[in-house]
């Protein structure tokens, strides 16, 4: 099983070296028609549970999942990071924290004016780029998907977490899709994961198919993290009784090209890439948000699912902003690593929804701390005023 798997990454390897050749007319031709074909193989085998608009439920193996992922990537991350320089158990590798702004837009329907964007205003933010982990290799060999976490601060109310009082935490990944659409998946990753052997989670005596046809449209080889688009795969509240899903989605012209291609690039060029555009100018996302406007169809306790388009289309509600500016100093770095993001960072308006974010709740903190304690720093709330040398 390790050789073949080992085949079959190695095989993944040389792929990602060859993709921006073949990429743009494989995405032209397939991407869209393979992704309706996939959702409607998945949707085919799933019952239509009669649920209500923004309805949970709430399964009764959930905190015994839980428990066996939070065990299996406290082990993972213990066994590949030393004390003092431990790095997350998930969206590993920190390509950058960069300072940004969230801008509300003005004049949004009143049905969207609910929490952070119930008034025309700007959120400062501290905005991450990472990859997809649970290690930190070169960049080449772990590049098919990104992940983004915007810390919103200044942002008023109580939270549903005390830990940090001012914040609101957004973050996606760069597939439409989670990799895995429930915790109870989430937890076989997780085994084969810490096994080494993660492709099997996809290939292996219980194949999730759907799920790895959905990573091989929507991945590839990233240029720059600031050229991509995000999404949060998973639902959250816009006030009670209405769910959405949100993404952020590149505004603006980046150059993605990977030098050294087919060669080995730079073991870390998605930083220097995100570095010399900062360097010379200002990188903008569009914030989107979707409706849910079928329960079935738009589930809220299935990540597998892409809701449809054409059933809720993407509304713009707020411009994330990211000024020319240095980011990379060593202090800066040791700040990023030290920041913990959590979806239920979050005010009521905005709960998270579904398993895989009541998940999210415990597994984060847990992690966090178990992280921040290995390296000996303090958890921090930050406010949008640090300073790095």
């Amino acid at each position: 099983m390790r050789w073949l798997h080992n085949l079959l990454q190695r095989s993944l390897y040389v792929e990602r070296r060859i993709d921006p050749w073949i990429r743009p007319l494989l995405d032209a031709l397939l991407q869209r028609p393979g992704t309706w074909i996939v959702q409607e193989i998945a949707m085919a085998r799933r019952r239509d549970e009669k649920l209500a608009l923004a309805q949970e439920v709430v399964r009764a193996d959930e905190d015994m999942l839980l428990d066996q992922i939070i065990e299996r990537m406290r082990a993972h991350m213990s066994r590949d990071f030393p004390p003092e320089t431990m790095e997350r158990g998930g969206n590993t590798k920190t390509h950058g924290v960069v300072r940004g702004e969230l801008v509300v837009h003005p004049d949004l329907p009143a049905h969207l004016r609910r929490g952070i964007f119930a008034t025309e205003r700007s959120y400062p933010a501290w905005v991450r780029f990472g990859g997809p982990g649970p290690h930190t290799p070169p960049d080449i060999d772990d590049v098919g998907v990104l992940s983004i976490g915007v810390k919103l601060m200044g942002v008023p109310g109580p939270k549903l977490m005390e830990d940090e009082r001012h914040t609101q935490d957004l973050t996606g990944i760069s597939c439409p899709t989670f990799t895995t659409p429930t915790a109870r998946e989430n937890a076989y990753l997780q085994y084969w994961s810490g096994r080494e052997l993660p492709l099997w989670y996809f290939l292996g005596p219980r194949p999730h198919i759907a799920d790895l046809l959905m990573q091989g449209l929507w991945s590839k080889t990233q240029g720059s993290p600031l050229g991509t688009a995000y999404y949060s795969c998973v639902p959250y509240l816009l006030g009670e009784g209405t769910a959405i899903q949100y993404a952020f989605l590149p505004a603006g012209q980046v150059d993605m090209k990977v030098e050294r291609l087919p060669r080995r690039p730079s073991d870390h060029y998605l930083r220097e890439n995100m570095a010399k555009t900062l360097g010379d100018r200002d990188a903008t996302f569009t914030m989107t948000v979707q409706l849910q406007t079928d329960p079935h169809r738009m589930p809220i306790e299935h990540a597998g699912i892409f809701w449809p388009e054409k059933l809720s289309p993407r509304i713009p509600v707020a411009t994330l902003h990211i000024p020319a500016q240095c980011f990379d100093s060593p202090a800066q770095m040791a700040f990023a690593r030290n920041l913990s993001y959590n979806p239920w960072h979050s005010i009521a308006e905005h709960r998270p929804l579904g398993n895989l974010n009541r998940a999210r709740r415990k597994l984060y903190w847990e992690l966090a701390r178990f992280r921040q304690a290995n390296n000996s720093v303090p958890h921090i709330e930050p406010t949008g005023a640090e300073e790095f040398d």
